[in-house]
């Protein structure tokens, strides 16, 4: 069913819509490459992961919204190769003309389809995998299924990572979360809700991940004074929701 898309802006953000106040995404726009959204901030934190200064090479991000993580990728990891599944071509289009996406077929490859036929049709392999798709009504559809995860962590590399956005207000998020955690053997954590009811879950490929959070936060010192991201206060919300026993963020 095709859906109409606006292009709002106040205040000095742009946002795209899909004939709705549901923003799909959005750019400030005297800071271009700026995450504007905090959920877009948090699913970032999946750079946190891995102490490799070369994480990731080579990235899957399925929805491409207003182009803010392709572009915060494509500047501050310029080793990464990125692979952009979008279904919906005007999207595209409208990333290109109002969201500054970056025109750079070396490094930047834009593909539309159905990102859950695409990636059980290929068997690429990816160090991050980024899924954050969803229809006019904010449904994920196919992109929140068990096969559909089964199929993301075949796609990911030994130190693979898979970054979710789950909609925290919607009925789905708990057995959506769940499916993940099966998916995945239970190598997963959710983040505590974002104000706006988004909801990110990072899941780990292969073995499990444990990093102490005093390490966890020079690692966010560092990408804050590299790329100007500022996820420390995401460290405190997992430190008030004690989403991490023994000082220890394990998944």
């Amino acid at each position: 069913m095709s859906f109409p898309i606006e292009i709002r802006e106040q205040a000095g953000v742009r946002s795209l819509h899909f004939g709705s106040d549901s923003i799909q995404g959005a750019m400030r726009i005297a800071r271009p490459w700026h995450l504007e959204l905090d959920y877009t901030r948090e699913m970032m934190a999946s750079l946190l992961l891995r102490d490799d200064t070369h994480f990731p090479r080579n990235v899957l991000l399925i929805g491409l919204g207003a182009a803010s993580l392709t572009k915060f990728l494509y500047r501050h990891c310029p080793q990464a190769k990125l692979t952009v599944i979008e279904i919906e071509p005007r999207v595209v289009a409208a990333a290109r003309q109002f969201f500054k996406l970056p025109d750079d077929p070396l490094r930047l490859n834009i593909v539309i389809a159905d990102g859950a036929q695409h990636i059980a049709g290929y068997d690429n392999t990816y160090d991050l995998i980024l899924v954050d798709g969803f229809d006019a009504s904010n449904r994920s559809n196919t992109l929140s299924t068990l096969p559909f995860y089964q199929t993301c962590r075949t796609r990911l590399n030994n130190n693979g990572i898979l970054v979710a956005n789950l909609l925290g207000r919607s009925r789905g998020y708990q057995s959506n979360f769940a499916r993940i955690r099966s998916a995945f053997d239970e190598r997963a954590l959710a983040f505590p809700s974002c104000d706006s009811g988004n909801v990110i879950a990072l899941a780990a490929g292969r073995e499990t991940i444990r990093i102490p959070l005093s390490e966890f936060k020079e690692r966010a010192l560092e990408l804050k004074k590299r790329t100007g991201l500022n996820l420390l206060p995401t460290l405190m919300r997992l430190e008030q929701a004690k989403s991490c026993p023994g000082e220890i963020l394990t998944i």
